[in-house]
């Protein structure tokens, strides 16, 4: 008889049988990521948990134990039996699928865990029919709405996205993709076929340049909230904000780079081979198998780049705030914030 497969990470693991039962103590800091985020490989395990494709395979189920979980833990109940380890799984399973701020499901293709297999298709697809204007449209198109659906599903509860910020930012980063993609495919038509593959490239990262500012604009306006090491909001500044964007910003191109710079070199090569002469059909295929290969290590490795709970120096900040900083406490050197995804 069939029975359904429960992943190795799900909270509804059982406890080992040999296992001591004890209550697990209540001090273990659930609100802050598992591993040290003062270091490169700490950030990079953290991220490698949250974008794991498998998270997607949950059933709602899992999902609703892992929040029963979490939820029970922080109210400071137990659930009996549980383990340090399940407690952390539950937790990034938590993290995965449900919003930070309002608690709601995520979406599931808005979901970290949906990063590789939607990015992989959709890099897959722009770098394979790059040739013809109609598919150039339609590609950058998809990238750009599900670009929209990610930004929406993983927006900030202290500076919420309006219906015509999210309009305006995906129409213009739709029209800025485009507009690159074509243009620069105009430009390299008398060039080697090998700089015409990157011309996707050149135009997703044109998009984010666009895309980012315009999504978080009202941060950009009003700024973001700024803490003090043990988390006491100190006020809002723009130039936490102006920081946190250029980060986002450069870890989404650079996300993007061996995703979008390693197949295209290697699919030029394959492709002059008559294996893949007599097969054209496997090129689409190989492509996105590429890209996902690429991406299932590009994607942490550069969310980590900088830290999610960054810093800024008291003395770059606005005038008024400044002040008000070393009015209320002048000791204080650095303050912190949550740069976004």
């Amino acid at each position: 008889m069939w029975t359904p497969w429960t992943p190795p990470w799900s909270p509804l693991t059982l406890v080992p049988a040999l296992q001591k039962m004890g209550e697990l103590p209540l001090d273990i800091n659930i609100q802050e990521p598992r591993w040290d985020q003062s270091t490169f490989l700490g950030r990079a395990r953290h991220f490698f948990t949250v974008t794991d494709p498998r998270n997607l395979l949950l059933s709602g189920a899992q999902l609703e134990a892992s929040r029963n979980i979490v939820q029970n833990y922080r109210a400071g109940v137990v659930t009996p039996g549980l383990t340090e380890d399940q407690l952390w799984r539950a937790k990034y399973v938590y993290d995965s699928a449900f919003h930070p701020d309002t608690g709601e499901k995520v979406v599931l293709i808005g979901r970290m865990s949906a990063q590789v297999p939607m990015n992989m298709t959709i890099t897959g697809c722009m770098l394979t029919f790059y040739r013809q204007t109609p598919t150039v449209v339609f590609w950058q198109w998809v990238n750009q709405s599900f670009n929209a659906i990610v930004n929406y599903s993983n927006r900030s509860g202290d500076a919420p996205i309006t219906g015509g910020q999210l309009g305006t930012a995906y129409v213009s980063a739709t029209t800025g993709a485009v507009a690159t993609a074509l243009g620069l495919k105009s430009l390299t038509k008398h060039l080697p076929p090998l700089v015409g593959r990157f011309v996707p490239f050149a135009a997703v990262a044109a998009a984010n340049c666009i895309n980012i500012p315009l999504m978080r604009q009202r941060e950009l306006q009003v700024g973001i909230p700024v803490t003090d090491e043990q988390g006491q909001r100190l006020g809002h500044s723009v130039a936490a904000a102006k920081q946190g964007i250029f980060q986002v910003v450069t870890s989404r191109i650079c996300m993007a780079i061996p995703a979008m710079a390693i197949p295209p070199v290697i699919m030029d090569t394959l492709e002059k081979k008559d294996f893949l002469k007599r097969r054209p059909w496997l090129g689409a295929p190989l492509q996105v198998g590429l890209v996902g290969f690429c991406l299932v290590f590009a994607t942490p490795l550069c969310c980590a780049l900088f830290p999610q709970r960054s810093s800024i120096h008291v003395s770059r900040l606005e005038p008024e705030l400044r002040a008000q900083i070393h009015e209320q406490n002048p000791s204080i050197e650095a303050v912190y914030y949550n740069k976004g995804l």
